[in-house]
Formats: C-alpha cells, sequence, structure tokens
C-alpha cells in the first residue's frame, strides 16, 4: 500500500494487485462497513475477513470447499471507482465448478455488498497471500464476455482515461433469462450465390478491395461515397465479401433510420436470417435475443447504433461505419468512446478490414489515410461530375436583404423559381438548420435577446398563437418585457422548421408541404409533387430522389462558435444533396466564397477535409493533437491537474468559465464550472490518458466530494 501526500490509502496498480483483499481494502477505499472493523490492510486481516465470505445460511452448513481445478476466479467487479478499477481474485466453490466459465456474469461480495461482476478467467492460484472470499453464486452460466471484447474494453477504457465497468456496460446489454433459455437460433439457409462488384465496379480501386476480403485480407479504406442511393447495396456487397471468406461483419450506422435501410439491403444481398440488428432502441428481449445470436455464433453479420460497436462477432472480418462525423456516434456515457475509434481498435486487434465511408469526409478519417493506416476509396472525377447534382449559391444575408422574393418565405429569387420548376416533377427537399416555430427570440425594438427570468435559459415560441417559454426549465413568460429598454414585443432570431413550413405553405398555394424532425421523421417520400421541410440529419429519401432541395439559412450553421462548423455544415448541406437527382439543381442560402460552399458547388470534400486538417495541424487542435477536456468546479480542476503527472510537451489551456449546468432556478455561485483544455502530441496521447486515470484514481481514493468530467478529444472544444 501507498500514501498520497494526504495520508489516504490507495490501492496498487493492476500489475500488483493483492486481488482477494477485496473485503478489507475496498471497505476502507469507499468507507462503508464490512461488519466488523478491519485491521491492517494485508495478510492476517485481510484473511480473516475475506475468509467469511457468502450467505450466513451456508456459513451455518459447514465450511465451503474450493474446487478442485483452477480454484481462482478473476473477477470484473461492477464499481466505477477509479482506483478500484482491476480485477478481484475470489475462490470457486466446488459446488459452482461446471458453471463458474470464463465469461459468466457472477455475485461476489465486495465492500459488505453483494455487487455483480464478470468473470474473467479462471486460473490455479492467486497473488494474493492472504485468505480469498468465495463467489457468492453464478447469476448466469451463459458467458456473455468473450477475451476478444474483455481486452478490447480494457484498451477503451484506457484510451479515454476511463473504467473498465463503464465499458462493460455498454458492451453488455442486460440479462433476460427467459430469452437465455429458449433454443438456439436455428441454422440459416444457404447463402446466395455472391454476384459481382455491383455498385463497387464505379470505383476504380472497388473490385479490388472486394477481391481482399473475400480472400481473407484485411483491407482498410476511407470510402467517399458517390451521391444516390446505391451507398446501402455497396455495404451489403462488401459484407458478403467478408461472409465468403468465413469471417464475420460489423456495421455501424449513425440512427435507427439508416439502420432499416442498410438492414433491408443485407436481406436482399444475404437472404433472410443470416444477419441482426442491434440497437439500443430495440425491445429489450429482441436485442438481447439478437445479442445472443451474434455472442454464440449462430449469426456472424450485424448491423446496427453505436450500441453494436462492442457486438461479440466471431472471427471477425470487416467493421464497417458509415458518416463517422456525425455526432450522433458520440457516445453520451463515460468513457464516451467514439465508434471510428473503437472500430479502429477492433480492426487492429482482429486483423480484420475495415470501411469508414460517407458523402464527404471527415478530418479524422484524412489524418487515418495521412498516417498510412488506411487508403482512399473514391471515384473519379468524371463518375462524379456524372452523378452530382448542380449546385448554386443564392448568397448571404446582405444579399437576400435585397431580394424582394426572399420576403415571402425567406427565399431568395433563385431559390424561389428552383422550387417553382422543379415541383413540376416531383418533391422539393428544403433543410433548415433550427426544429421547433421560433427558437430563438429577441427585443423587437433593441435586438437584446431574450432570457428567461428563472434559469436565464433563452426563450422560444412554440406556435403562431403560443405563449414564450424557456427552451432549459419550461417557464412560461407571458408577461416578459425588455430588461434593457422595456419594451414587451418579440421578433424571430432563428426561424425554426415548422415556421418555415407555414411560410411556404403560402408561397405555394395549393403545394403539400410536409416535415421531418424529432418529433416526427419520415421514412420515405413518394415522387409526388411536395415540399418536404426537414431538419438536418431528418432528410427521407424519396422514391427516384428529389427533383430540386433548397438549403436555407447557411449562417445559422457556419457562424456556430465550434471547431467543427464548416466540416460540420459541409457533412449536413452533401448529405441532403446526395437525395437529389443526378444533375438536379441544389441552392444553398450562403455566401460563394466560402471554401465549404466551393466545396459544395465542386462537390469535393476531399479537398476541403485535408485543407482543414492542414489548418488544425497548424493551430494544434484534434485530430492534429490529443487533447483531454476537464470540466468540473474551480477547485476540482486545481485538485486534479496539481495531481496529474503530464507527458512531456503538454500544455494546459485555460481553466476558463464553462458556465453553470442548464436547469430551473437562478444559477448557484458554488455551481459554476470551468474547462480546461490539456494538449499534448498525438504520441503522448496514451501517456496523456494514463496519468489523467491515476489523477482521477487519487481524487477517488482520497474522497474528493467534486468529479470532474474528463473527456478525452471531445468534438467540442470551443
Amino acid at each position: 500500500m501507498t500514501k498520497d501526500g494526504g495520508g489516504a490509502e490507495l490501492i496498487p496498480g493492476l500489475a500488483d494487485v493483492p486481488a482477494g483483499a477485496a473485503e478489507t481494502t475496498a471497505a476502507k477505499a469507499t468507507g462503508k462497513e464490512t461488519g466488523k472493523a478491519p485491521g491492517k490492510a494485508g495478510g492476517k486481516a485481510a484473511g480473516k475477513a475475506a475468509g467469511k465470505a457468502g450467505p450466513g445460511k451456508r456459513r451455518r452448513k459447514g465450511v465451503r470447499e474450493p474446487a478442485a481445478e483452477f480454484p481462482v476466479a478473476r473477477v470484473a467487479v461492477d464499481i466505477s471507482l477509479p482506483h478500484l478499477d482491476r480485477p478481484f481474485d475470489y475462490l470457486v466453490p466446488a459446488e459452482l465448478a461446471e458453471t463458474a466459465v470464463p465469461g459468466c456474469r457472477v455475485r461476489v461480495r465486495f465492500a459488505g455488498q453483494l455487487v455483480d461482476g464478470l468473470l474473467l478467467e479462471r486460473a490455479a492460484e492467486s497473488g494474493h497471500d492472504g485468505r480469498l472470499a468465495f463467489l457468492e453464486r453464478v447469476t448466469s452460466a451463459e458467458p456473455v464476455l468473450s477475451p476478444e471484447i474483455a481486452a478490447l474494453a480494457r484498451e477503451v477504457a484506457d484510451r479515454y482515461a476511463g473504467a473498465l465497468a463503464d465499458v462493460l456496460r455498454l458492451a453488455i446489454p442486460p440479462r433476460h433469462a427467459r430469452v437465455e433459455a429458449e433454443p438456439p437460433r436455428p441454422a440459416p439457409g444457404d447463402a446466395p450465390e455472391p454476384g459481382g462488384p455491383g455498385p463497387w465496379a464505379r470505383y476504380p480501386a472497388g473490385p479490388s478491395f472486394l477481391n481482399a476480403l473475400a480472400g481473407g485480407g484485411a483491407p482498410r479504406a476511407v470510402w467517399t461515397a458517390l451521391p444516390g442511393p446505391d451507398w446501402t447495396a455497396a455495404i451489403a456487397r462488401a459484407v458478403a465479401a467478408a461472409l465468403e471468406s468465413g469471417r464475420g461483419a460489423l456495421v455501424v450506422m449513425a440512427d435507427a433510420h439508416d439502420v432499416a435501410r442498410v438492414d433491408a439491403a443485407l436481406t436482399a444481398e444475404l437472404g433472410e436470417g443470416r444477419h441482426v440488428r442491434l440497437m439500443a432502441s430495440l425491445p429489450p428481449t429482441e436485442r438481447y435475443r439478437n445479442w445472443l445470436a451474434i455472442s454464440r455464433g449462430g449469426v456472424r453479420a450485424v448491423v446496427g447504433t453505436r450500441a453494436a460497436m462492442f457486438a461479440p462477432v466471431h472471427d471477425l472480418g470487416l467493421v464497417v461505419l458509415w458518416d463517422d462525423g456525425d455526432d450522433v456516434h458520440a457516445e453520451p456515457h463515460a468513457p464516451y468512446p467514439h465508434p471510428r475509434e473503437v472500430l479502429a481498435l477492433r480492426a487492429h486487434r482482429s486483423g480484420a478490414g475495415a470501411l469508414i465511408g460517407g458523402f464527404t469526409r471527415t478530418t479524422d478519417t484524412t489524418q487515418l489515410i495521412e498516417t498510412g493506416w488506411a487508403h482512399a476509396l473514391a471515384a473519379d472525377r468524371t463518375t462524379v461530375r456524372a452523378v452530382m447534382p448542380r449546385v448554386r449559391a443564392a448568397g448571404d444575408d446582405q444579399d437576400l436583404a435585397r431580394d424582394e422574393a426572399a420576403r415571402a418565405a425567406r427565399l431568395s429569387r433563385l431559390a424561389f423559381e428552383t422550387a417553382r420548376r422543379a415541383l413540376a416533377d416531383g418533391p422539393v427537399l428544403v433543410q433548415v438548420p433550427r426544429r421547433g416555430y421560433l427558437p430563438a427570440l429577441a427585443c423587437v425594438r433593441c435586438r437584446t435577446p431574450a432570457h428567461c427570468r428563472v434559469c436565464q435559459g433563452p426563450l422560444a415560441l412554440p406556435s403562431q398563437k403560443g405563449t414564450p417559454y424557456c427552451r432549459w426549465c419550461g417557464h412560461l413568460a407571458g408577461d416578459w418585457h425588455c430588461p434593457e429598454c422595456g419594451h414587451f414585443q418579440f421578433r424571430a432570431m432563428v426561424v425554426g422548421s415548422r415556421r418555415t413550413a407555414e411560410e411556404l405553405g403560402r408561397a405555394f398555394p395549393g403545394v403539400p408541404v410536409r416535415t421531418s424532425g424529432r418529433e416526427a421523421v419520415l421514412e420515405r417520400v413518394t415522387d409526388d409533387r411536395a415540399l418536404v421541410v426537414a431538419t438536418p440529419g431528418a432528410e427521407p429519401p424519396a422514391g427516384a430522389g428529389y427533383a430540386a432541395a433548397l438549403l436555407l439559412d447557411g449562417w445559422a450553421l457556419l457562424g456556430r462558435a465550434d471547431l467543427r462548423a464548416a466540416e460540420e455544415t459541409l457533412r449536413r448541406w452533401m448529405n441532403a444533396a446526395a437525395l437529389v437527382r443526378p444533375g438536379g439543381p441544389v441552392v444553398v442560402s450562403a455566401d460563394a466564397a466560402l471554401p465549404a460552399v466551393q466545396a459544395l458547388i465542386r462537390w469535393d470534400p476531399v479537398t476541403f477535409a485535408e485543407r482543414e486538417l492542414a489548418e488544425r495541424q497548424e493551430a494544434g487542435f484534434p485530430p492534429a493533437v490529443r487533447m483531454a477536456s476537464l470540466t468540473g468546479t474551480p477547485a476540482a480542476i486545481r485538485e486534479l491537474l496539481a495531481d496529474t503527472r503530464l507527458p512531456g510537451g503538454a500544455e494546459v489551456l485555460g481553466p476558463v468559465p464553462a458556465g453553470p449546468p442548464p436547469g430551473p432556478g437562478p444559477a448557484d455561485p458554488a455551481e459554476e464550472r470551468e474547462r480546461a483544455l490539456v494538449r499534448v502530441p498525438r504520441p503522448a496521447g496514451p501517456a496523456l490518458a494514463r496519468a489523467l486515470q491515476e489523477a482521477q484514481g487519487v481524487r477517488s481514493a482520497r474522497k474528493a466530494p467534486e468529479t470532474v468530467r474528463v473527456r478525452i478529444d471531445p468534438l467540442e472544444l470551443i
């Protein structure tokens, strides 16, 4: 045992764990009682406390005997305390020798309480000198944690300065005993005969990529997909090539709507019963049933959202990630792993192929190409010009202010005439950056933004005749008046999708107007004449493609205070424009001189991503460097930085005010948060994560009352 500067006892690192001393050392570290006051944490005292494991009834019946073979079980206990982030050793009782298999769920006594755990492995002996506690029971003999996923989870936890228990919660769904008792999934029928390259024939390197997969190779590609609906069939054909080699495939999509489209393509390519879906939004029993089919090896192909990135696919041969720049991929739970990093680790560990694709390209995947980890897979310019839409810029806000037609529905004359002509041939897509009606308000006289008097949150208007309300706490603000000039009337700062639909309905009488957003996302629209107003990411595909697309309010996307604003704006624009028929018109409301607009007009996301990466390298921002974000109270951040042994070349930016967490009531000065950024060169990334892990362990052992949220390479840096 060692002591920190404050005298708190710290439990040694993973290599020095006296794992069986869970009863005494954990009780000291967590401050919980075990029934008796523990003595010194070692030897006889630890063995005496650990030897009294097991329910009271079993102790009265007699002494439990350990298993004859491999009597030691190493257990990953479901506890997220950073200073207890390592396995603990327990004895396997003789009556559980057959069911306590590696990977099964168990219950153990830890710090005087019964907690869940996962049995990592069985061993002949333990490195702990004292007596070991027995396993209480085996919750399920189903091996739900394979050695591959256990090692991957440990690496992900270390990569993101997190705890193994948090990663395992993301990797393994909750148990359903009834589903485990069901008969095994029937074997799928014969797979269809593999076809030709299909959509990959339009890419010069496409056929060779498929041949390498089918031959058991591990090609890694960053795929810039052509606009149109063929991307789902291309993914399905790549999965079929991996299965042809006798290996498995894992496909991760951004949302359930994309999963449904790829699911249909996989069914058409592979036939029924040869793949499963895996999403957190599925009913719990269906999700666990599909997960068991993968774990037991009955199915070797899976498509899902980020919940599927840890799917235990046997003999993994291909990982696929679509639209890696979508912020929906970012995991909101600690330690905040991103599927791009997790799938790259899986491909490296398993010797599998990797395909990271999208209509645009992110700076992160451009970094993978520059380092040689992956190769670019794109069509030639002749093919791109034949299928791309024709994009025109309508100008900036000053141009719209001089345009008389823009007063009718915020549409320039160019956009209005484009939509009017295109409606004769089919539906027209209108992309609006913000959902709702009027999501931001200001004083009509002095333009001061309208805020809630209770929590200072932004005020919004739900409908034309609705009452203004706070978007943070929901407080109604019918009696609002401007604190600067005393005026009591609003004006719109930002117009949402529902208000835009109203304006378009007046500008195009007799034309059906449909909306698609967070409240209700349309799955698909027909080729009938209609205006489809959608927020980014909720654009439904049309039967034969849209006749035209209008991309409104470009300033709202490009003007965000975000390092990735231009990159994210181009991604949203290209995803919408890719739904337009080849050669169809697209009008974007933005200044044509901006780099993102020029990339959209030329349909050249590669050059834009390379330029963005070069600027990040010059400025020292991810992905050119590794960066950690520390968010918490000022005192907690200072304490964490003082305890962190930063690697060489580390630079601390800040701390700066991060603002209080959103919520009802006035801001409490004690809850004000700050954020600091720690920047290191890319090779020092693992050392930074390890140093932050150790510092969090020190604060946890010290029982620090305030927490600090640590995020490695966060999406939001500004």
